[in-house]
């Protein structure tokens, strides 16, 4: 907690006066172009990643940065897509997998979650990429399931009617933590 805290400090004497006229700005307006879905992995930091400055990504993490299907009902993930969609107008969706992903790799190897039973369940949302991949390829599985999720993502009336209208774009994306690198899996599909 002690990092936390001189964290906090270091923000408010150093970041918070060099970015004050950007947060009066925010403390106003919030109009994010990107939703951005990742890993809740803390190796994955979205902002850092992209170079983005607050305000500039809505943010949705979840372990797996799994999206399940649209159903009926009370459900997190779907309310923070369908904010950032219908009430933002988000431009752009980016499903953000990456490398050593703990979630694809107990799920690629089968790891045994029995004492992890929410954990278990909310893996469950990567049944149909664990059913298209070879057991054991963790990259495979990690591409796999971004293109899962960005299929799950259309299943929302949100998403599918900004899509239909034109007004958002998905993207799938694959970090790999060691090399810093981004591969962008629909790049070839929605290139122009």
């Amino acid at each position: 907690m002690q990092d936390l805290t001189e964290g906090v400090a270091r923000f408010q004497r150093d970041v918070f006066p060099a970015k004050a006229e950007l947060f009066a700005h925010l403390a106003t307006n919030h109009t994010p172009d990107t939703l951005f879905i990742s890993c809740s992995d803390a190796r994955v930091v979205p902002e850092l990643i992209t170079g983005t400055e607050p305000g500039d990504l809505f943010v949705i993490r979840t372990a797996g940065n799994l999206v399940p299907a649209h159903t009926p009902g009370a459900d997190g993930v779907a309310a923070s897509i369908e904010y950032a969609v219908a009430a933002l107008g988000v431009k752009d969706i980016v499903v953000c997998g990456h490398s050593a992903c703990g979630a694809m790799t107990a799920l690629a190897e089968g790891h045994d979650l029995s004492r992890a039973p929410a954990v278990a369940d909310w893996l469950r949302h990567a049944d149909a990429s664990v059913a298209r991949t070879a057991a054991g390829d963790v990259p495979a599985l990690v591409r796999q399931n971004v293109l899962a999720q960005l299929a799950n993502l259309a299943t929302h009336p949100s998403v599918a009617k900004a899509l239909a209208e034109g007004r958002t774009a998905l993207h799938g994306w694959v970090y790999d933590i060691p090399t810093g690198r981004v591969e962008n899996l629909t790049a070839p599909v929605l290139a122009a």
